[in-house]
């Protein structure tokens, strides 16, 4: 393994990967980007809580789930606890993992720390982030499946965490 630069949110290694049936692919590039959650926010009323603004991947204003990186020496879970608060102004009284997953199952990239947080209630107004200029939005779990089909929530992490939820049964 041959690391090939170091950036300040990720990580790039140029690989010699040997396949399990002997293939072997020179020059296999992988992206090591620093883990992160997502938070999939419901009130007491059943209402899920999303913020909207704007994420320069896809280049648009939509609509995510409020998260984040997880800052060295933070818990996954006091990472979602933060972000709940910093981007919503809310806490949760009941926290659930949903699961860890990798992003790219073949270049790696960031690995996602969902989790489910229960009575979402407002504690402080929000802070107004350099980098985000967030609105807070409720919407049922109809609204949100309704919202992914009109092209409103375009991240995965969003989408599955959510989903994630709606299929176990806890929303």
């Amino acid at each position: 393994m041959q690391l090939t630069m170091v950036l300040p949110c990720f990580q790039i290694f140029q690989e010699k990967v040997e396949l399990p049936g002997g293939r072997v692919l020179d020059d296999f590039y992988r992206i090591v980007m620093p883990e992160f959650v997502m938070v999939v926010p419901v009130t007491p009323a059943g209402e899920l809580l999303m913020v909207r603004g704007y994420k320069h991947g896809p280049r648009k204003i939509c609509l995510n789930a409020p998260g984040g990186m997880i800052e060295p020496g933070e818990s996954p879970l006091e990472a979602a606890q933060r972000e709940l608060l910093e981007e919503t102004g809310c806490q949760a009284t009941e926290w659930q993992s949903l699961g860890n997953f990798v992003v790219d199952s073949n270049r790696q990239g960031g690995t996602a720390r969902l989790f489910l947080a229960k009575n979402v209630m407002q504690v402080m107004t929000t802070k107004e982030d350099d980098a985000e200029e967030l609105q807070v939005e409720f919407m049922s779990p109809q609204h949100f499946l309704e919202a992914i089909r009109q092209n409103d929530i375009v991240t995965l992490a969003t989408a599955s965490a959510v989903a994630l939820a709606l299929v176990s049964g806890i929303v």
